[in-house]
């Protein structure tokens, strides 16, 4: 027994021993050094659990409504307004300008230049205005309103003093009315009041004013041509100029009484990328807190740190070649379709005739142009760029088939001016809006002005060789517009990734 004892004191003595060995390779709990957590996070930890959710889905909602924020309406309306009768301001005088100039001395070709003109001068004035508008189109609009109708009398009064140019120097004032066009754009994608997924909708309003313009503007110059000459103050050629310098004094009016500037802080950011998040977490009264916070990637949308990729640099390239081809072909067909349809022995128009024929086709794309104010909410940019431009094409195809083969009538050019109406100023909706999606908002100033040196290049480039068009043959007059368009898809075809844009 003595021996059996021995022997089980000795195991209790191993296992005791065992026991301490073990419990000395155990790792030793070490409290962890307690940092002291930022004030918002110390904040948002005190708070309930249902207030971080009420913030957080506050946050959501803020950022839906900046995207789709409007401007006032009274505000949107004037400038909508202001818009539509620039264009008729532009185009009012398309459809008798030719015998105008004729009339004191001129030709076919110096009725195409009194037609362009003004948005060089219109170009010329711009950069001097933007130094004194301080950021806002106040100023911009009673420049606008003032200088149109000083333009618009001194056009009408070419004709009683008999001095041709008169008519040219009136034009160069209407060109100071025409700047506001810049600012029209730029306030329908300005970050401070218009959301990013509004812009595209607010530049349809434009493209729809642009559809009135052209089509009012030469059916009511054509309509006032039917006058006559009885009297030197007030007849066919004077009468549009008299008669839109009395509806711009009452628009002025109406813009001192109810337009409301923007307002001077600056435009906010869109919604950040997320780029990094940390949680920290505590348990409080049985439940768990978590707290998220959120580095944003502000300094992408910086103006003074952002720096324009070349898929950028291309789709700016782009843009700009567009906004100039669609105004270049417009204007082209405007101010030839009077001298072309005088000139060919199929239709021998007069200037009613062809200010009634220019307002036609106008009026037929009016429809679709509203039905593209329902569709800039749900297509994107690119794809309204590419149905417009491949509209025109097809267009300008067929019109340049109708001259070759020497087939040239009423209706086969009634089809092919309503499709080049329709699809160019489909396409001139795009520019402005997908640029100011995929820039930063401090930027928006300047991708309107480059944009709108485009439109001014086009319209008085095409202005002048729609009026020369007949002289150096109508097939070079379209192949050269053809070949511009075939320029702006390769560009296109190329950058179609870089094109992408929210849709809105």
């Amino acid at each position: 027994m003595s021996i059996l004892e021995s022997r089980r004191h000795h195991l209790g003595e191993e296992s005791e021993l065992a026991r301490q060995s073990s419990s000395q390779l155990e790792p030793q709990h070490v409290p962890a050094p307690t940092e002291e957590p930022a004030p918002e996070i110390l904040e948002a930890l005190s708070a309930p659990q249902s207030t971080i959710q009420d913030t957080k889905s506050n946050s959501q909602h803020e950022t839906v409504n900046d995207e789709f924020r409007m401007p006032k309406k009274a505000s949107l309306i004037i400038v909508v307004l202001a818009n539509i009768l620039l264009q008729m301001s532009f185009f009012i005088i398309v459809s008798s300008s030719h015998e105008y100039a004729e009339y004191l001395g001129g030709n076919s070709t110096f009725s195409g230049v009194v037609i362009g003109i003004p948005t060089l001068f219109s170009g010329l004035a711009l950069l001097p205005l933007l130094r004194i508008d301080g950021g806002g189109y106040k100023l911009p609009l009673h420049i606008a309103c003032g200088a149109s109708i000083v333009g618009h009398i001194l056009y009408s009064c070419a004709y009683p003093v008999r001095w041709l140019y008169l008519i040219l120097i009136g034009r160069m004032v209407s060109g100071l009315a025409f700047t506001f066009w810049m600012y029209c754009k730029r306030y329908c994608s300005d970050a401070r009041i218009v959301g990013v997924r509004r812009r595209t909708t607010l530049a349809s309003f434009l493209v729809m004013g642009q559809g009135v313009g052209m089509s009012a503007g030469p059916f009511f110059g054509g309509l006032l041509y039917k006058v006559g000459f009885k009297n030197r103050i007030f007849n066919g050629f004077t009468s549009p100029g008299w008669i839109m310098a009395g509806v711009w004094l009452i628009f002025w009016i109406c813009v001192a009484l109810f337009f409301e500037d923007v307002p001077k802080e600056p435009a906010p950011l869109p919604a950040p990328v997320l780029q990094e998040t940390e949680k920290l977490s505590e348990k409080a009264n049985g439940g768990e807190v978590t707290v998220t916070t959120v580095k944003k990637d502000s300094e992408s949308l910086n103006s003074e740190t952002f720096s324009m990729t070349w898929g950028q640099w291309g789709v700016v390239a782009c843009m700009c070649w567009f906004a100039m081809t669609c105004f270049f072909i417009l204007g082209a067909w405007e101010s030839n379709l009077p001298v072309f349809g005088a000139d060919e022995s199929n239709l021998h128009w007069s200037p009613f005739a062809a200010g009634n024929f220019i307002a036609l086709g106008g009026v037929a794309a009016f429809p679709f142009l509203l039905l593209n104010m329902y569709m800039a909410g749900r297509a994107q940019d690119r794809h309204i760029l590419a149905f417009g431009s491949f509209l025109g094409l097809a267009a300008l195809l067929t019109f340049l088939a109708l001259i070759r083969s020497d087939k040239v009538t009423y209706p086969a050019v009634f089809m092919c001016w309503w499709a080049v109406a329709l699809g160019f100023n489909l396409a001139s909706t795009a520019p402005v809006s997908l640029l100011s999606k995929q820039l930063p908002p401090s930027w928006n100033g300047r991708t309107s002005l480059v944009i709108q040196y485009s439109y001014y290049t086009g319209r008085v480039t095409g202005a002048i060789w729609g009026g020369s068009g007949v002289k150096i043959g109508m097939m070079n007059y379209v192949g050269l517009e053809i070949a511009f368009v075939g320029i702006g898809a390769v560009l296109f075809m190329g950058l179609w990734r870089d094109l992408k844009a929210k849709t809105g």
